[in-house]
């Protein structure tokens, strides 16, 4: 699904991602840690076409397209979801009319005609079953006074509103309680029993314990995936912090 060959990434003048190699496949969940500067944020951006990044080498292949020469808003109507690490608020605009203006947005880009409204709030109500949510939740301004966990579950239930062919969450287990990390694991579980993928993105072990899936682990360190491995891997980074990472690749 996701294929990024080589990749080399600098903000300025300095080199942030230097030569990642990474292959993502339907039904897959990966998982992303290292710590902070390490490129991990960058990494996402990237993928996701935000402008401030220069790519210097290397490419990115989804579903054999070449994702670089695409637009952000081109990138998400081909099935490309980002969970911002801070999601912009709009005052005025309620989550509801966010999420119909943003689903027909991408039925018009795939030559499709615009969802039916009674479509939509059956679809609304499901999701918010799903996750929890209040009542009128979705007629609260986007973001607008939210704090870190609303705006967390905000872009998670937009998420499976969009129902994207592949999801990257950025720290979206950040500022999280309990029962929300519950909640955020089992939509990483819900996606992958679709044969969507997931790219997560996160520093604390926590989040992975909830999620019942197999995931792929990635170690990301100074710009590069300097290991990868399974759960285990997580368990041995969760013990030992970075310090071994440093001395086992030798990574000045």
């Amino acid at each position: 699904m996701l294929i990024i060959k080589n990749l080399h990434v600098s903000i300025g003048e300095k080199k942030v991602i230097k030569g990642i190699n990474l292959k993502i496949f339907p039904g897959e969940i990966h998982v992303i840690m290292g710590p902070n500067g390490s490129g991990k944020s960058t990494l996402a951006s990237v993928i996701a076409g935000k402008k401030e990044y220069k790519v210097t080498e290397g490419n990115i292949y989804f579903l054999n397209k070449t994702l670089l020469k695409f637009s952000p808003e081109k990138r998400a109507h081909l099935g490309i979801f980002l969970s911002f690490q801070n999601p912009i608020e709009i005052q005025g605009m309620p989550i509801i009319n966010f999420m119909k203006t943003s689903i027909n947005a991408i039925r018009k880009a795939r030559g499709k005609e615009n969802m039916p409204v009674k479509e939509i709030i059956t679809k609304i109500k499901e999701k918010s079953s799903f996750l929890n949510l209040e009542k009128d939740f979705i007629y609260r301004s986007l973001n607008d006074g939210f704090s870190g966990g609303e705006k967390k579950r905000n872009e998670i239930f937009q998420m499976m509103m969009l129902n994207p062919l592949f999801s990257i969450l950025d720290e979206v287990d950040s500022g999280l309680d309990i029962d929300a990390i519950r909640i955020v694991s089992k939509v990483i579980d819900y996606f992958k029993e679709k044969n969507h993928s997931i790219l997560v993105i996160t520093h604390y072990k926590r989040l992975l314990d909830n999620i019942n899936s197999n995931y792929i682990m990635h170690i990301l360190y100074d710009g590069k995936i300097v290991q990868s491995g399974n759960r285990e891997l997580a368990e041995k980074l969760e013990k030992e912090g970075y310090d071994w990472i440093k001395k086992s690749t030798k990574v000045k």
